[in-house]
């Protein structure tokens, strides 16, 4: 390892200072190595974020191959957190995107294309006046836990009664109701990897070469084998190789046709009354990421626990900013309608988890992060592995929001630390994701917030109450702790 790219125990990854410091700049193969196993991974699951090219074909009537070019600058814009400092893995503001899709089909011709323009240009805004001012570190600063908590639940509950969930095949639902061997082999074996005590023991132990590489893997294991199983059984078809033609795609001129037809440089400036009417579409649609800065945040401040060695730098400020650069990006050249959110939970828990196993698996997380979207950008090119990979598309999402409920789950009970708040934290949730529009969930948290936990309550009763929330989980960790010492002997005398 280079002497540039070496920190001292306990401190930040080496960078350079942009902006009074808003940015830190990480180049390639000077600030971060490169990291095989996310490598691996973005072959596998990069057709994820590729099948946001069906939602331009249905709503716009654009053909695949002007679709894809525009989705690969939507790939490529992820790139933007992680170079200037952010660790998190940005993705889609997935819960938006029926919201969205009903807004823009409210409108025809040129004006869809101005709907679509008017969202993405004031969630930029919002992103950006809200990260410069720092309103928003403030936002997740002084944002109640109980609140923070039921926005992870609200994740939870959304990936698990969703689409690639268990929702039923009759409404539409393609996960385990529709593949019932594949979806629970999958889900099954990628928790075990990444969250299982035995096999967590298991990979720091065992010599063997196997159990090492599967250790630093994340869950493409998972999807490879579930894959296979559900080819077998007949509930994912064959790849289909007859209709490859090329080996490397040429996106030039479907950039072309977007810069000229598709965008704000092309079509102009949206008129106000559109722009009016698309201001609380994106207002939702920041709400609805908010929860994703939220979620991240407190899931990359538990991460920090596992690693002294590694100081992460992990702000809201600057997650906005990059955020409203990329959508900002966006809406002048190559608009998407699943907009450029801050968040792909179940990668950034991959990355994170394999993080967390020590500086031998990985040494900086910028390493795992950026390695992954760079990745994921370059597959995007290669035609016959998209054709290879497109079959399993359903199951590695559903794989992936398995894995964002489940450490969405933990991270928020975590998080609670009194049972008003656990309470709080539950109604919250369910309120989020029950409603279509998730500013009343919100609205809902802040009531029980100010009922629950505020009013008629003095602080010192507050801090009371807390120390005996803290008090409880101690016992409880004592507890099981002593229950798995037990069970350590019982193992160690033969029982």
């Amino acid at each position: 390892m280079q002497s540039l790219r070496k920190r001292k125990d306990g401190e930040e990854q080496p960078h350079i200072s942009l902006f009074r410091g808003l940015f830190k700049l990480r180049l390639p193969f000077v600030h971060w190595e490169w990291e095989f196993p996310e490598m691996i991974q973005a072959m596998v699951v990069f057709t994820t974020g590729a099948a946001a090219t069906a939602f331009l074909e249905e709503l716009f009537g654009i053909p695949f191959e002007i679709a894809l070019a525009i989705v690969i600058v939507h790939e490529a814009l992820y790139l933007v957190n992680n170079l200037l400092g952010d660790p998190l893995i940005g993705g889609w503001i997935t819960p938006a995107v029926p919201l969205i899709t009903a807004f823009l089909l409210q409108y025809e011709s040129t004006d869809r294309v101005y709907a679509l323009i008017s969202i993405e240009f004031c969630l930029a805004v919002m992103y950006i006046v809200f990260g410069l001012t720092g309103i928003a570190g403030k936002i997740v600063r002084f944002c109640p836990t109980s609140i923070k908590a039921g926005i992870l639940i609200a994740a939870g509950f959304a990936a698990c009664t969703g689409k690639y969930g268990f929702m039923s095949a009759a409404n539409g639902g393609v996960g385990f109701y529709k593949n019932p061997l594949s979806w629970s082999i999958g889900v099954v074996f990628s928790l075990f990897l990444l969250f299982s005590y035995g096999f967590g023991d298991l990979k720091f132990k065992s010599s063997n070469k196997f159990i090492k590489f599967i250790g630093k893997a994340g869950f493409v294991p998972a999807l490879v084998l579930s894959g296979i199983v559900g080819m077998v059984a007949g509930e994912i078809a064959l790849p289909n190789l007859s209709e490859v033609n090329s080996f490397f795609f040429n996106p030039l001129p479907g950039w072309s046709w977007s810069v000229k037809n598709f965008s704000m440089l092309g079509v102009g400036f949206p008129p106000l009354n559109i722009l009016a009417s698309a201001f609380p579409m994106a207002l939702i649609a920041y709400i609805i990421a908010f929860g994703d800065i939220v979620g991240g945040t407190a899931f990359l401040n538990d991460t920090k626990r596992y690693r002294t060695d590694e100081v992460i730098d992990v702000n809201p400020n600057r997650t906005n900013v990059c955020c409203g650069i990329r959508n900002l990006i966006e809406c002048l050249f190559t608009p998407t309608c699943t907009m450029s959110g801050p968040l792909w939970t179940a990668m950034t828990v991959t990355v994170a988890e394999r993080y967390k196993s020590g500086k031998q698996y990985m040494y900086s997380i910028f390493g795992g992060s950026c390695t992954f979207n760079a990745s994921k950008v370059f597959f995007c090119f290669i035609v016959p592995l998209m054709a290879i990979i497109k079959p399993v598309l359903p199951l590695a999402m559903s794989l992936t929001l398995m894995i964002q409920a489940f450490g969405s789950f933990y991270v928020a009970l975590n998080m609670c630390r009194t049972n008003i708040e656990r309470g709080v934290a539950g109604i919250t949730g369910g309120a989020i994701a029950a409603s279509a529009n998730p500013a009343f969930g919100l609205f809902v948290g802040v009531l029980l917030y100010i009922g629950c936990e505020f009013i008629a309550t003095k602080k010192k009763q507050r801090l009371t109450e807390v120390e005996k929330g803290l008090a409880l989980t101690q016992n409880a960790c004592d507890i099981e702790k002593e229950e798995i010492e037990s069970q350590l002997v019982g193992l160690s005398k033969g029982k």
